[in-house]
C-alpha cells in the first residue's frame, strides 16, 4: 500500500508525498524538496522505471521534481515519467521544468493521465483547492496490490470522492486542524470519516497542519495517520506510535472498566487493532480455538466478517498444530494457505504472520493473525513477533478468562448451556424482551424425559447419560437462530424462542416430541425409545423470569399428570 515520505502541509518539515511499488517500478505521488531529500538517500538502482504523479503545481508538491529528474538522468541514468492529471497542468509543468528547473526535454517523459496505460492507474479525479488552480487540482483513483485506493491530494471539498467510497476502499485524505476554504478540516470531516470507517473504508490522514491536534480530534473516528516510510521513521513518529498505543489502551480501560461494558469481544477488538498498528499490517484477526466444536473462529477481525473454519485448516490451524509462530511472505506457495477466500473477495494476500497464544498452563487456545505488512519485504521473523508479543499475551489471558466463563455456562455432559448460562443470556441476548410494552414477543417451553428413572434403573447410568446426550442434541438441532436451549437440571430442558408466539412454541414442541418418540436411541449397547412431555407459555415481561418458568412448569406438570408424551399450554 502507500507509504509516505512526509504527511505534513506546506509549513511543515515533511511535505506530503507518497509512494508505492509495482513490480520493479517505483510510483511517487508528488515530489517536494523534502521528499527529494529522502529519495536521494534511497537505493533507486533496483527500479526499472520511476513515475511521478502530480496532483497540482503548488511548491510543496512539485518543488523537488526538477532535482529528482536531474538525479535520475545524470547520476543513475534511470527513465522517469511525469504524469500530469490534464493538459492544463501539463502546460504548467512544461514551463516549470524547462524554464525554472532547466531540465532538458529528453531527460524525462511527460504524459497526461489519459495517456498513461498502467494496471495500477484508474483515473484522475478533478477537485477544487484554490481559485488560481481552478481546473488544475486533482486526486487519483488507483489499484495497488489488488486494493482500490483513493488519494485526495489537496482539496477543499470531498464531494468528488464520494462516488468511490465503498467497503474495502483505502482512502488517503488531507485533513486540517484549521478550518479554511481550501482544505478539508476536522470539524467538517469528523462525522463523515467516522461513518466511512464504520462502513468498511480504511481511512488514513495526510497533509496535516498540526498533526498532534488533528490526530487527537480524529482519534475516535477509527482513522489513522498515513504510514511513514520505515526508513524515515523518526523519534517523533515513534512517539506517535506510542501515543496511538496508549490511546487504544486508554479506550480499552474506559470501555471495559469505567463505562460498564459487558461486551467481552470489545477487548479482543481493541487488542487486534493494537497488533495491526504495532506491525503496520493491513489486516488483523484474533482466532479462538473452539475445541468443543473442533472449530477455529474469529472473535475479532478487521476488514472481514466472522469466519469459521475446521480446527486443522489454514495457517492458523498450522500454527496451533505445530505450536509455533508461522510467517510466510509468499503464502501462495504454502500448501496450508487457503486461497479460496482471496478468490471470493478479490483481496490478494502477500504476507501472513500467525502467533499462537496459550493459557497460563501453556495450552494453546487461539492465535493472533496479521495479514499484508505494509512493507514490500513482508514480515520480519525477529522484530514483528516481538512487537506482537504483549498483545498476544494479553489476548491469551483474556481468552482463557472468556473460555473459563463460557465453560461455567455449559453442562459438561450434554454440551448445552446450563442455568448459569440461561440467566446470563437473559441479561444479554434477551434483555430487550424483558421490557413491558416493548412490543417484542417471546415464548418458552420446559420439557422432561418421561420415566427417565426407569431408564437408569433398567439399563444403567451410562445408558441414561447416552439418552440425555441424544435428547439434548435432538432438541438443539431444532433450534432456530433466535432460539436458545438449556439443560435446566436432571432430565429437564428449557427452550427460549424470541419473536415466536405461543402457537409457534407449541408447534416446535410438538415437532420435537414426535421426532423423539419415533427415534431409536443407542444407549450403552441397548436400543431404547423415550418420550418427552412439554409445558409451553408466552413469556410475560411484567413477571419475573422465575415466574415465567414456573408458569411453563405448571403446564409440564399437567402434561405429566394427564398421560405424558404430550404438549400442554
Amino acid at each position: 500500500m502507500l507509504k509516505f515520505f512526509g504527511r505534513g502541509n506546506a509549513f511543515s518539515d515533511q511535505h506530503t508525498s507518497a509512494y508505492f511499488v509495482d513490480g520493479n517500478d517505483l510510483i511517487i505521488i508528488d515530489c517536494s524538496v523534502s521528499a527529494f531529500q529522502r529519495l536521494n538517500n534511497r537505493v533507486l538502482s533496483n527500479y526499472d522505471h520511476i513515475y511521478v504523479l502530480v496532483t497540482h503545481t503548488h511548491g510543496d508538491h512539485v518543488s523537488g521534481i526538477g532535482l529528482f529528474i536531474d538525479l535520475l538522468h545524470f547520476a543513475l541514468e534511470k527513465p522517469v515519467t511525469v504524469i500530469a492529471p490534464n493538459e492544463a497542468v501539463k502546460t504548467d509543468l512544461i514551463y516549470l521544468l524547462k524554464n525554472l528547473e532547466g531540465c532538458g526535454d529528453d531527460w524525462y517523459e511527460l504524459l497526461t493521465a489519459d495517456e498513461l496505460k498502467k494496471d495500477w492507474f484508474v483515473c484522475a479525479i478533478p477537485t477544487f483547492h484554490s481559485e488560481e488552480l481552478e481546473g488544475k487540482c486533482f486526486g487519483y483513483y488507483l489499484t495497488i496490490d489488488g486494493n482500490k485506493v483513493v488519494y485526495t491530494g489537496d482539496t477543499g471539498i470531498f464531494d468528488p470522492f464520494e462516488q468511490y467510497m465503498e467497503p474495502g476502499v483505502y482512502l488517503y485524505t488531507e485533513i486540517s486542524a484549521r478550518k479554511t476554504p481550501v482544505h478539508l478540516s476536522c470539524s467538517d470531516m469528523h462525522d463523515r470519516i467516522k461513518e466511512l470507517v464504520a462502513s468498511g473504508v480504511h481511512v488514513y490522514l495526510m497533509h496535516m497542519d498540526y498533526e498532534d491536534t488533528v490526530l487527537n480530534r480524529m482519534k475516535d473516528t477509527g482513522a489513522y495517520p498515513a504510514p511513514l516510510d520505515e526508513a524515515e521513521l523518526t523519534l517523533e513518529s515513534s512517539s506517535q506510535l506510542l501515543s496511538n498505543i496508549l490511546n487504544i489502551s486508554d479506550c480499552l480501560y474506559k470501555d471495559m472498566c469505567m463505562n460498564g461494558s459487558h461486551d467481552h469481544n470489545m477487548l479482543f477488538t481493541y487488542l487486534t487493532e493494537l497488533g495491526k498498528m504495532t506491525v503496520d499490517a493491513d489486516r488483523a484477526s484474533f482466532w479462538k480455538w473452539d475445541k468443543r466444536k473442533a472449530q477455529l473462529w474469529t472473535m475479532s477481525a478487521t476488514g472481514v466478517d466472522k469466519i469459521i473454519i475446521p480446527e486443522n485448516a489454514g495457517l492458523v490451524g498450522k500454527a496451533l498444530r505445530l505450536q509455533k509462530t508461522i510467517i510466510t511472505n509468499d503464502p501462495y506457495s504454502d500448501p496450508d494457505f487457503n486461497r479460496d477466500i482471496d478468490i471470493q473477495t478479490g483481496y490478494k494476500t502477500k504476507s501472513v504472520l500467525v502467533l499462537p497464544v496459550a493459557d497460563i498452563n501453556g495450552k494453546f487456545i487461539g492465535a493472533l493473525q496479521l495479514i499484508n505488512k505494509n512493507d514490500e519485504r513482508g514480515f520480519d521473523p525477529d522484530s514483528d513477533p516481538k512487537r506482537l508479543s504483549l498483545a498476544a499475551l494479553v489476548c491469551g489471558i483474556a481468552l482463557e478468562s472468556e473460555t473459563f466463563l463460557e465453560d461455567s455456562h455449559h453442562d459438561r455432559l450434554t454440551g448445552l448451556k446450563n442455568r448459569m448460562g440461561f440467566y446470563f443470556d437473559f441479561n444479554e441476548k434477551y434483555k430487550d424482551y424483558l421490557i413491558p410494552g416493548s412490543g417484542k414477543t417471546m415464548s418458552v417451553f420446559i420439557c422432561d424425559i418421561d420415566k427417565f428413572k426407569r431408564v437408569n434403573d433398567t439399563y444403567g447410568h451410562n445408558a441414561g447419560d447416552d439418552v440425555l446426550r441424544f435428547t439434548s442434541q435432538l432438541v438443539e438441532s431444532c433450534c432456530g437462530e433466535k432460539d436458545g436451549v438449556y439443560r435446566w437440571g436432571g432430565e429437564e430442558f428449557v427452550m427460549v424462542m424470541r419473536d415466536t408466539g405461543l402457537e409457534g412454541a407449541v408447534a416446535k414442541a410438538e415437532e420435537i416430541r414426535v421426532k423423539l418418540m419415533n427415534t431409536d436411541i443407542e444407549a450403552d449397547g441397548n436400543t431404547i425409545r423415550c418420550t418427552l412431555s412439554f409445558g409451553c407459555c408466552l413469556f410475560d415481561p411484567s413477571k419475573t423470569i422465575e415466574e415465567n418458568i414456573s408458569a411453563a412448569d405448571e403446564h409440564l406438570y399437567n402434561a405429566k399428570e394427564t398421560g405424558r408424551n404430550k404438549v400442554c399450554y
